[in-house]
């Protein structure tokens, strides 16, 4: 069956670094589109970043382009997100998730992947 496992979250002050880790298994990786989203407390599960099966063409939300960075090497097929410059309105429990390509529907969109990991937590100190 598909797995995806995230690691790479903790504890960090503001302004520090983190990189989280998401390796797949049970599927074709390159013929997914991965993706990372967060859900603080008390909010909607939310669109991070995402990245194409090649990884050529990555997709951010506003608030973290220039500071977050999404890549994947899809012989270990793992995704990635570098976070630098981090806020204390980046914590949350960030979730990887993969969505079949070339399918109907959008990277941004929750609803649209297929596969989800159990999430990491993200803390970010002020």
């Amino acid at each position: 069956q598909v797995q995806l496992v995230e690691s790479g979250g903790g504890l960090v002050q503001a302004g520090g670094s983190l990189r989280l880790s998401c390796e797949a298994s049970g599927l074709t990786f390159s013929g997914y589109v991965m993706g990372w989203f967060r859900q603080a407390p008390g909010k909607e599960r939310e669109f991070v970043a995402a990245a194409n099966g090649s990884g050529g063409f990555t997709y951010y939300i506003d608030s973290v382009k220039g500071r977050f960075t999404i890549s994947r090497d899809n012989a270990k097929n793992t995704v990635y997100l570098q976070m630098n410059s981090l806020k204390p309105e980046d914590t949350a429990v960030y979730y990887c998730a993969g969505k079949l390509a070339y399918t109907r529907g959008s990277y941004a969109s929750r609803r649209d992947y297929n596969y989800w990991g159990q999430g990491t937590q993200v803390t970010v100190s002020s």
